[in-house]
Parts: structure tokens; C-alpha cells; sequence
């Protein structure tokens, strides 16, 4: 083990982890350049590491694997590593230890899920990943924020627990922790595939996602953005490719978002909902299962981190020089923050899927693979959803943020290393869908697939359009001014509101017994113990005989029985039957027990 460490160095998860403990010991320009050191010596790590299984960790019966790395694992690992990369810089400013020491965790354990062999070592950086996000969400420390972490981390402890519980079953019924293809139809399998699913956000189990993301803090938003979902997209896309089930439920799941982001107020909502679309057209690749849908759904997700990550950082840093983020009071802010909108408008395009951005690249292949399926149905959903995020997305994002109605605002651009950040990921995202061969080449198969043909580019360039005539139609219907204000009612309103009586309960109901119980049993019970430990002779004595024992001559007439035989004891007059009663007594006890 130890030899294969010096050869190959550490799991680049471990990497992050281990190295994010020493992040509150630095200083200044240290830390800075500790924390973007971190992610180039995993990236160099990586790079060293051959197809295969490595790290591997005996424990007890079993073998953990950190390292299964392979055609699939790798592009995830790359984008992993590109992105924390590019955040680190984003977040340079920050002089908050909790977000960058949570935000290397989180990126640590989406790498550690990502290379993990075996079933076990999953499921710890699975956890691992759950945590360390909720403290993004908690670090901007609002009451919105500490609310929405709440609901973020009980939604994530529930589908860690149904996928704990599969992952004992399943190792009952074929006594392996290897992670392998699985298909549904035990109880083991179903409940992995819907622990998996809550972290994908798959509908009806989607609204955590934009209930917390949008309260996270501007650096951490960028964070959350890259990792769950897509780590999900990865295990869901090795264990259950070619699932039918997925290839309906990413349909949807393309299509429902739609609605709720062109009535949304809040612009980092909107791209919530935006990434849910995002993340549809992953799951219904991984569910057609076929060789170009598995490229396609590998591709988009590493084009989608880019491209998204540019949007919450765009967003981000309106929000982080004027402090608000509704549509209704933002707008004009091209005149002082042009590169900033410069780069919305390149995330805009490219998760529009416009020639010559990432979108058209990657998206196009899971369509694709639709058509090639002869899933007439899914074809047209697929294509219906991509002119909605053209609608909400494309257009309306940078619309309502940049141009619009003039605010009156006039913030000026954020600071530098922020503007680098959003420039770096502004420059893959053309990079990629001009050299689209480079993408390609880590792909998990080999790429058959030529993106800028004539029939592609025109048909594409028909949906855009058919995307900004909705638009503009909605906008001079006078849809957009009146909507934008509406507050969604989406999916969790159905266990938001059924908590609120479970809490009642817990409140009034079995709080009230807890009260209850800690009264009789801890203060009044315990008391009583207390006090009879004390002097446990004297007060078994009076227990027995100050019902009948009066005071005496000797003694007051106002003291009681019990009274009257503790002054007899402390004093030394106790009467000598009183004594005789005592030993009497202790026979009786002693006989009894023994």
C-alpha cells in the first residue's frame, strides 16, 4: 500500500480533504496560493494515475477501493478538480475559513465518490458530501439560509439512509461491495436507485435544489452547483445505464423546471431550476444507455459545470456588489458591470446550446441518441425543453439582470480575481465548442459524432429563434412584470406542510411527555434516591415506623413521627424499642432477600 502511494501518490479526494485541515493555520497570500496548489497537485496526481484499480485498503472481510479509475471516472475527475480550480480563485476574497475548508471537503468527497471501487467507500464520501454542503448554505447566515440548510441536510440524511439501506441488502444478497451494473427489481436495487435519485434532484423529489442553492453564499453557490447532481449523474450513470424507468424520468425532469423558471423572481431560483433541466437531459441519456447517449450524458455534464458555474458566478457577483438578486429590482447594470454581463451572456449562450458554445456540443448527442432510438415521444420533450431554457435561461437571466428595466443601480464590477474566475470558465466554454475533438478524447467510447453539420447548426438555429420570439411575445404581453413577483408552490409544499404538523406533534405532544418524564423520573424519582442515600438507615427507619411513633414527654409536641425519630437519632435518646424495631426490620429485609 505504502509503495503504491509513493508511485502513484493520493487519491486526489483525499488530496482535498486532508489538505483543507490546514487552510485555518495559513494566512494571507499562503493560504491563497496553499488552496489553488491543492487542486494542480491532484490534477497532477490524476494525470500519473493509469486505467485500473488502485488505493486499495483492507478492511476487515472486505476491500475498500479509492481508486477505480477508468473511461468513465476520469472525465468526471478532470472536471472535478478543473472546477474546484476555478472556484478557489472565485473565492479568493473570501476571508471565511468555514467556506473554504467546507468547500474543499465537498469537492474532496465528489472526487472520492467518483473514483470509489466499492460500495462502502461510496457511501462515507456520499455523507462526507451531504455535510460539508450544508455548511455553504449555513456560512451566509441568514434565517432563509439556516432554514434552508435545515431542509437540505434532512432531505440529503433520508436518502443517505435509503441508500445505506440498500447497499446492506444488497450485500446480503450477493455478499460483494463492488460497484456494478445493477437493474431493478429487488428491494436492494430500488432502494440505491432512489438514494441516488434525491441527490440527482429527480422529480417529485427536485425541490430541495432550488430551495437551497439560491441561500447559499455567492462562492459556495458555485460549489453546489458542479458537485451533487453530477456525482449523482456519474454513480447513476455506472450502475443503472439503460434503465428504462430514467429515460421518462429525465424526460420530465427536462420539461417540469420549464414552468417554474419563467414565473420565478429570484435569478439564482432560476437557475435552479435551470440545473434540474440540465441535469434531466443527463438522466434520460443515462437511461437510453446507448453508447453516443452515455458519451452525450458525460460530455453535458462536463460542458454544464462549466457553463453553470459561469452563471452562479455572474449572478453571483451582482448579488455581491448591490446585494439583491429578484428580477423586480435589478436591471441596467450593463453600463457598469460590462465584462460581467459579457460573461452571463456567454454561460446564456451556452447552455442555449448556440453554435460556437459548449451547449451545442454535448447536448446535441443525448437528442441525438433519442432519435437514433426512435423515441419519437422523448425526442419532442427534449426539444420542447431546450426552448424553454433558451426562454428562462438564455434569455430572460441576462435579460432581467443586465438590461431590462433601468434600476437605478450603478455597482461597479466585483473584484478581480472574481472577474478571472468567470473569465477562465467564459474561455473553456467557447474553447470546448470550437475544439470539441479535445472534449471528446476522454469521452468513455469512441465519438462518431460530427456537431456542425448543416441540418444541425440550421435546426438549432430555428429553435433559438422559436426561443426569443416566446420570449419577446411574453414580454409584450406584459406576462413577465406581472408573474415575476409570484411566489412557486412547487412539489415540497406537499411534506413542508405536513411537517409543520409533525413538528407540532414533537412541540406540544412529545415534548409534553419528555417534560413529563424528566420531572417524575429525573427530579422527583432521583430526588427521592438522593435523599434516602444520605442517611438510608435513619430514613428506612422512619419510612417503617413514623406512622406509628408519637412525640413525646422528651420532646416537642409539634414534631412529627418521622420528626421525632431523627432527633431521637441525631441526639442519642432514641427509646430502646426503637432500636429493637430496626433490627427486627433488617432480619425481616435480609431474610427476604437473601
Amino acid at each position: 500500500m505504502i509503495n503504491h502511494l509513493l508511485n502513484t501518490g493520493f487519491p486526489p479526494g483525499l488530496v482535498f480533504i486532508i489538505g483543507a485541515l490546514f487552510i485555518p493555520l495559513l494566512k494571507g497570500r499562503v493560504k491563497s496560493a496553499f488552496m489553488l496548489m491543492l487542486p494542480v497537485l491532484a490534477f497532477i496526481g490524476l494525470t500519473r494515475v493509469s486505467v485500473g484499480t488502485h488505493w486499495v485498503v483492507k478492511f476487515l472481510d472486505y476491500n475498500l477501493v479509492f481508486g477505480q479509475v477508468d473511461r468513465l471516472s476520469i472525465p468526471f475527475g478532470y472536471i472535478f478538480i478543473l472546477i474546484s480550480f476555478i472556484a478557489v480563485i472565485f473565492a479568493m476574497h473570501v476571508k471565511d475559513d468555514i467556506q473554504h475548508v467546507s468547500g474543499f471537503i465537498y469537492a474532496g468527497s465528489a472526487l472520492g465518490v467518483t473514483f470509489a471501487g466499492d460500495l462502502f467507500t461510496l457511501y462515507i464520501f456520499w455523507e462526507f458530501m451531504a455535510i460539508a454542503s450544508t455548511f455553504l448554505i449555513l456560512a451566509r447566515k441568514t434565517k432563509e439560509s439556516h432554514s434552508a440548510a435545515f431542509r437540505y441536510i434532512m432531505v440529503h440524511v433520508v436518502g443517505g439512509l435509503l441508500l445505506l439501506a440498500g447497499i446492506i441488502l444488497y450485500i446480503k444478497d450477493t455478499g460483494s461491495m463492488t460497484i456494478t451494473h445493477m437493474t431493478l427489481g429487488t428491494p436492494a436495487t430500488w432502494l440505491i436507485f432512489m438514494g441516488i435519485a434525491v441527490n440527482a434532484a429527480i422529480p417529485p423529489l427536485h425541490p430541495w435544489l432550488k430551495d437551497a442553492y439560491p441561500e447559499a453564499t455567492v462562492t459556495g453557490a458555485v460549489f453546489l452547483s458542479a458537485f451533487t447532481t453530477k456525482s449523482a449523474v456519474y454513480i447513476m450513470a455506472r450502475t443503472f445505464a439503460g434503465t428504462e424507468l430514467l429515460i421518462w424520468l429525465g424526460a420530465f425532469m427536462t420539461v417540469i423546471p420549464v414552468f417554474y423558471a419563467e414565473i420565478e423572481n429570484d435569478v439564482r431560483r432560476v437557475l435552479g431550476y435551470s440545473l434540474i433541466n440540465q441535469v434531466g437531459f443527463m438522466m434520460c441519456g443515462v437511461g437510453i444507455g446507448t453508447q453516443l447517449a452515455i458519451n452525450g450524458t458525460v460530455s453535458h455534464a462536463f460542458c454544464h459545470i462549466l457553463y453553470k458555474a459561469l452563471l452562479f458566478m455572474s449572478v453571483g457577483s451582482v448579488l455581491y456588489v448591490t446585494g439583491k438578486i429578484k428580477c423586480t429590482d435589478i436591471g441596467g447594470l450593463y453600463r457598469t458591470m460590462p465584462m460581467t454581463c459579457i460573461f452571463c451572456l456567454v454561460g446564456a449562450m451556452s447552455i442555449s446550446a448556440f453554435p460556437l458554445f459548449s451547449g451545442f456540443v454535448s447536448k446535441s448527442m443525448i437528442i441525438s441518441a433519442a432519435g437514433h432510438g426512435h423515441m419519437a415521444i422523448i425526442w419532442l420533450m427534449l426539444q420542447f425543453a431546450s426552448a424553454g431554457v433558451i426562454a428562462h435561461a438564455g434569455i430572460k437571466v441576462p435579460y432581467f439582470t443586465f438590461f431590462g428595466h433601468d434600476s437605478g443601480i450603478r455597482a461597479k464590477e466585483p473584484p478581480l480575481n472574481m472577474l478571472i474566475a468567470m473569465g477562465i470558465a467564459a474561455f473553456l466554454c467557447i474553447f470546448l465548442a470550437v475544439c470539441p475533438q479535445y472534449l471528446y478524447s476522454i469521452l468513455p467510447y469512441p465519438v462518431d459524432y460530427v456537431p456542425y453539420t448543416g441540418a444541425h447548426v440550421v435546426g438549432q438555429l430555428q429553435l433559438l429563434l422559436f426561443g426569443v420570439l416566446a420570449f419577446y411575445m411574453f414580454l409584450k404581453s406584459g406576462y413577465y412584470p406581472s408573474e415575476v413577483r409570484a411566489i412557486n408552490l412547487d412539489l415540497d409544499w406537499f411534506y413542508r406542510k405536513p411537517m409543520r404538523a409533525v413538528d407540532y406533534v414533537f412541540a406540544k405532544v412529545l415534548n409534553g411527555l419528555n417534560s413529563a418524564a424528566d420531572q417524575v423520573i429525573v427530579k422527583d424519582f432521583t430526588g427521592a434516591v438522593n435523599r434516602f442515600a444520605v442517611e438510608p438507615v435513619l430514613n428506612l427507619t422512619c419510612f417503617v415506623l413514623a406512622p406509628f411513633v408519637k412525640s413525646g414527654d422528651n420532646t416537642d409536641s409539634d414534631l412529627t413521627g418521622r420528626q421525632a425519630i431523627a432527633s431521637a437519632f441525631r441526639t442519642g435518646t432514641t427509646p430502646v424499642g426503637i432500636y429493637s424495631a430496626c433490627a427486627c426490620l433488617f432480619i425481616v429485609v435480609l431474610y427476604i432477600f437473601l
